[in-house]
């Protein structure tokens, strides 16, 4: 397969060390994407563990409030706007032009200008954080009056917005990226419904992105207006402006870093049942279905302030109930009747879909507005929101990072080591974030860093943070298996799984221009499972 026009001189130019910063190829972008995201992922991750360490006894053991504060907010906004949305659009940036059989990601120089513009953005939140007013104690959903010069005064909370803006910039153009691929750059015989479920709700995720991320953008420049210009929002309905303007981004990214999981453990449960996915077009139906109910929720953030028709935010929110439901029968019912193989990838499959299960089910007490009124603001919204981010997406990670780290790099990563980290995953989410449930009910709030004894808080608190420290060392592990791995390769193979989708079709890792001949077939949207029935056919027919 010919590369496309213009591209041969893209692969000439640059070389040598200008390569590492201004080189092209949407793989190499891809995965420097996700290892800066791993790199914050681990820096976030420490600044939980010391959170939890805070709070696992009553009283101020280790930090002062202000600091806990200051580190809620760069906990929380690492892990949304520098870990989780760039690991999510990172996996559609390396293998959506693969599975539609393009040579090259549509707009290739826009995409590595994604990349360094996150990259920007992320040093610049960070450096705000080391300065001696801090990046702010508003957390990584910023709240006016709390937001302004008045409340947050200094640079610090000035560069946290800019940063902000520029990793959400560079995540806009990573998206718009991608949707331009599936959309323009298929492959002779790839039609819309023949592309593979993971591309999809990249499809789905990537329309979600370029409709809600400008809007961050806006809401975050209109801030530093009132900052440092004049007001903005001081009028009575300014606060609940802000909080529409910011949750219409805020929630669409959830289903943002969660969407694309979604695709991989539909490839990955696919691939070890041994089975072609079961009610594909029912999938690309609810993925479409959820990406646009996600954009009539946000507010269902604001029951509890009197500014927004509870009845309307609390239908739609239940109505992702509908498009939920369908993913999860596609999924049980392709792993029905089939051949499983419990490698790592289908354990943290398995893992997703139970451990995403618990934050649905939680989402559907949140959005009842009577239960809210309750649970709001508490430990209770805490433990929801990781079991659908961090049990459901990290899970989601580790199934693509391990069913995938053969087409990357061309070996595979140590089985043993994989499960060893399969379960410490599992038992460690449980630990740290099931006890937030009883919290919450019991009147917990979060964003808070100390607690009276007699509140009866400690010892699920205790508890929650222990776990925290099993989660650590689960990806302790992962990354063990990685060094362990790259230092004594062990080659993969091309197709080591015996996958269904075309970037199986290619060697790994893949060249320049991903593919070199002809592309198989393309019949549906598991080319390489139609290859094999019918080679089968022949065989039986020849046979016979």
């Amino acid at each position: 397969m010919s590369p496309p026009n213009g591209v041969a001189a893209v692969e000439r130019a640059p070389s040598g060390p200008l390569a590492w910063v201004a080189g092209a190829d949407h793989k190499v972008t891809a995965v420097r994407t996700a290892g800066v995201a791993l790199i914050f992922f681990i820096a976030s991750g420490l600044l939980a563990l010391l959170m939890r360490t805070e709070l696992a006894q009553p009283g101020l053991q280790v930090i002062s409030e202000g600091t806990y504060n200051e580190l809620f907010t760069m906990h929380g906004s690492g892990m949304i706007y520098l870990v989780v949305t760039p690991l999510a659009l990172a996996l559609g940036l390396y293998f959506v032009p693969l599975q539609v059989g393009a040579a090259e990601i549509w707009g290739p120089r826009l995409a590595l200008s994604g990349l360094w513009l996150y990259v920007l953005g992320g040093a610049i939140m960070f450096a705000g954080f080391l300065t001696d007013q801090g990046s702010g104690r508003t957390g990584w959903a910023p709240t006016v009056p709390l937001a302004t010069d008045h409340w947050t005064p200094g640079i610090g909370m000035d560069m946290w917005v800019l940063g902000v803006c520029l990793a959400v910039l560079g995540m806009f153009l990573t998206g718009l990226c991608v949707l331009a691929t599936a959309l323009r750059e298929r492959a002779p015989g790839m039609t819309l419904l023949r592309m593979p479920p993971f591309t999809w709700t990249l499809v789905a995720t990537c329309l979600m992105v370029i409709t809600s991320f400008p809007v961050l953008i806006a809401a975050m420049g209109l801030l530093e207006w009132d900052r440092h210009v004049g007001p903005v929002f001081d009028s009575a309905g300014g606060p609940a402006l802000f909080q529409h303007l910011f949750w219409f981004y805020g929630h669409p990214v959830v289903y943002v870093m969660f969407f694309p999981f979604v695709g991989a453990v539909a490839e990955v449960v696919a691939t070890f049942s041994r089975r072609r996915f079961f009610g594909y077009s029912l999938f690309v139906i609810s993925m479409l279905l959820f990406a646009a109910l996600s954009m009539s929720v946000w507010a269902h953030h604001m029951f509890t302030t009197g500014q927004v028709t509870n009845q309307y935010y609390s239908l739609t929110s239940h109505a992702l109930i509908i498009p939920a439901g369908i993913e999860y029968f596609d999924l049980i019912a392709t792993m029905i009747g089939g051949a499983i193989l419990l490698r790592t990838p289908m354990l943290f499959a398995v893992g997703f879909i139970l451990q995403f299960l618990i934050g649905g089910l939680t989402g559907i007490i949140v959005a009842s507005p009577p239960i809210d009124y309750h649970v709001h603001d508490s430990f209770f919204v805490v433990g929801h929101f990781h079991y659908t981010l961090f049990a459901g997406s990290v899970f989601g990670f580790f199934a693509a990072a391990y069913y995938w780290f053969p087409k990357i790099s061309g070996v595979t990563l140590r089985e043993g080591l994989g499960k060893l980290n399969f379960w410490l995953l599992v038992i460690g989410t449980n630990v740290t974030f099931f006890p937030m449930f009883f919290l919450g009910f019991d009147g917990m709030q979060r964003r808070i860093a100390n607690y009276p004894a007699s509140s009866g808080f400690g010892d699920l608190n205790l508890i929650s943070t222990i776990g925290s420290f099993v989660v650590a060392l689960a990806v302790l592990v992962f990354l063990i298996n990685l060094w362990v791995s790259l230092r004594h390769r062990r080659p993969a193979g091309d197709d080591p799984w015996e996958g269904q989708t075309l970037e199986w079709a290619t060697s790994s890792p893949p060249p320049r221009f991903n593919f070199r001949g002809r592309l198989p077939e393309i019949t549906s949207f598991a080319p390489l499972l139609d290859r094999r029935e019918r080679a089968k056919v022949t065989e039986a027919e020849a046979a016979s």
